[in-house]
């Protein structure tokens, strides 16, 4: 169970409801200001300005304990999140007054551009390092810190730590990141695998645009239009679209979906933290995600990358979540059982790691090993009371990652058939029919903002995009190629990295191969079509089939192969269920459609239907390898 990982040698009761109770009287006991110093009183300073190197004023909020409305004199670790969405959000101002009351001071503030602070605000803005470096080496000089400041925060919460971090300033001393910190935006969270991801960076800007709008009819113009039909035109046209309203999100979101080739653009501190890692400051972290996150990829290579070379601890929680969706038990369409959530997450959870951290001597024996998952799939399949699949799983605690284990490759076979055995076929291929006007709908996933993201049975429906009546099964569409095992006979774990070869070829000069790994569950009381769960999933552009750096189309008919990287998953595949791939050349909105012309990216006006073929014979053998994890 989770908890095992964090209460193991820890005066606590063992009980996790009277935990919950009762930790935050114990933290105040066993912190360096006791109780009776500290009282419940915390005091706020607004809009203290903290100076960036050019000069830009960043609005931050101080929050301090205090005796009867008067501040504790002492020098305490401070806590520090910047963030573009209002520092004086309600769980933020709510997660402010705790920690200051159990004798932290806390520090928030409003990124460039955002609220109160100055300057003109453009998302992953290369400014935010030195705005970081700068405000915690303000924070840590300042008498009332003790010369340490930890930051904590969720996506770009957590993108902002990372981006300070990589200057090395002075004071930093730990980081708790939650679902961000990418370690390259080219690779995942922006692009991936050449694609552009659309659905994120489209609705992310849809969903912040009128929070810049001072006008009201400008905003109540904006606020008219609908992003899902905005869909239904793309390609977007710049100057020509409702991010026009917002010319800072327009420009940012226009120079993301063209700028294909992996140069200085992709390098910058706000995008890149790989780049950096030589330089980042040494100090603990706590890297937090989730199977369905968007920054999944990013958040493990964080840590693997990091722990290589540093001293410093460094650890890895993954949990069954979408993005920022930690207090949950459920994904999308499927629950994973109450031990799933971590129902306090934003509270005394991240709390207890700060004590641990910054007042290590609290604890003495905080963590058995380094690397928390949890392996998604040991349930019974049944309907809940929410109308949720109850998928089930279980926490295991790893001493290394991937886990051991062993690789398993599965072969694509002519019949739609996969199997451990490679094809005896001379010549066996299979060729769809790919139309960017009718892409594949994107029915949940690795994605977040306003896409549906998570785990979902893979059956068109109304409420998603793209989806057409009657709502058929997806793998009822002549444009995706089923390859499925059949009736497992055993339970089969994987858990860890996943790698695809394709071996393939197009009637176009450039489009797109996906791929998505799904749990098939057999007909049952509750679901008598069966439930298909999708787990994990790839894009290439075939035009970057060679790696991040300069485009290059292909040749119609010529043959290809090709490595998809998808995000890595931990699931069981129950006996009596099947393990299924599906290849096909779109999932949109997640990804923009190629239109297969071999146009400008972003910039094409015509699209042709495209001839797409994946081979599987004896010589061209397309194929799947999962990580099996030891038991």
């Amino acid at each position: 169970m989770f908890k095992s990982i964090f209460l193991r040698g820890l005066k606590f009761p063992s009980n996790y409801l009277t935990f919950l109770l009762v930790f935050p009287f114990l933290l105040i006991f066993y912190t360096h200001v006791s109780a009776q110093e500290l009282g419940v009183d915390v005091v706020v300073e607004k809009n203290i300005m903290i100076r960036a190197d050019d000069g830009v004023m960043l609005a931050t909020d101080i929050y301090r304990p205090a005796i009867a409305g008067k501040r504790v004199e002492r020098k305490l670790p401070v806590l520090l999140q910047r963030t573009p969405y209002n520092k004086l959000g309600d769980r933020l101002v709510a997660q402010a007054t705790l920690f200051a009351s159990q004798g932290f001071v806390v520090a928030l503030q409003d990124l460039r551009g955002r609220y109160h602070s100055g300057g003109v605000f453009t998302k992953y803005n290369p400014l935010e390092a030195p705005d970081g470096r700068a405000t915690i080496e303000f924070l840590a000089m300042q008498d009332y810190c003790n010369g340490q400041v930890a930051m904590w925060g969720t996506s770009y919460g957590a993108h902002t730590q990372a981006d300070a971090s990589k200057l090395h300033p002075a004071g930093l001393s730990a980081m708790i990141l939650n679902m961000g910190g990418m370690n390259n935006a080219w690779d995942h969270a922006v692009r991936q695998g050449g694609a552009f991801e659309l659905g994120r960076e489209l609705s992310w800007a849809w969903r912040q645009i009128p929070l810049e709008m001072e006008d009201p009819i400008i905003k109540a113009h904006f606020e008219n239009e609908k992003l899902d039909d905005w869909y239904q035109a793309w390609p977007l046209k710049k100057g020509l679209n409702p991010l026009s309203i917002a010319p800072n999100f327009e420009d940012y979101f226009f120079e993301e979906l063209t700028h294909g080739d992996y140069d200085d653009y992709w390098k910058e501190t706000g995008i890149n933290w790989e780049e950096y890692y030589a330089q980042t400051a040494d100090v603990p972290m706590v890297h937090v995600g989730g199977w369905y996150d968007i920054f999944l990829r990013g958040t493990i290579r964080n840590y693997l990358e990091l722990s290589k070379i540093q001293q410093t601890p460094k650890w890895l929680i993954i949990g069954p979540w979408t993005h920022s969706g930690n207090t949950r038990t459920y994904s999308g369409d499927v629950d994973f059982g109450v031990s799933s959530a971590i129902p306090d997450f934003h509270e005394a959870f991240q709390l207890k790691w700060f004590n641990y951290l910054l007042k290590d001597s609290i604890y003495s024996n905080f963590y058995e090993q380094p690397i928390c998952i949890f392996v998604m799939g040991s349930g019974d399949g049944t309907k809940n009371s929410d109308g949720r699949m109850n998928h089930g799983g279980y926490w295991k605690n790893l001493d290394q990652w991937p886990p051991k284990g062993e690789e398993i490759t599965f072969y694509f076979k002519e019949d739609g058939g996969l199997d451990n055995r490679i094809p005896e076929s001379e010549q066996s291929f299979t060729t769809f029919t790919y139309d960017p006007d009718h892409p594949v709908p994107t029915l949940g996933g690795n994605t977040s903002a306003r896409v549906k993201d998570g785990g979902y049975d893979q059956r068109e429906r109304e409420d998603f995009v793209a989806s057409e009546s009657p709502y058929l099964p997806l793998k009822s569409r002549s444009d995706i190629v089923v390859f499925q095992t059949g009736t497992l006979e055993e339970d089969i774990t994987i858990a860890g990295p996943i790698k695809v070869k394709l071996f393939c070829a197009s009637s176009a000069e450039d489009t797109d191969f996906t791929f998505k790994l799904i749990d098939v569950y057999p007909p049952s009381e509750d679901y008598p079509s069966g439930f298909e769960l999708n787990l994990t999933d790839a894009i290439v552009r075939m035009s970057y089939r060679n790696g991040r750096h300069t485009r290059e189309l292909i040749h119609p008919g010529e043959l290809y192969e090709v490595d998809l990287e998808p995000f890595a998953t931990a699931n069981v595949f129950k006996k009596g269920h099947r393990i299924r791939v599906d290849i096909s050349s779109s999932n949109f909105p997640r990804w923009d459609t190629n239109p297969n012309t071999g146009e400008p990216l972003g910039k094409s006006r015509r699209k042709v239907i495209a001839d797409n073929t994946i081979y599987h014979d004896v010589n061209r053998s397309s194929r799947v390898v999962l990580w099996k994890m030891d038991q």
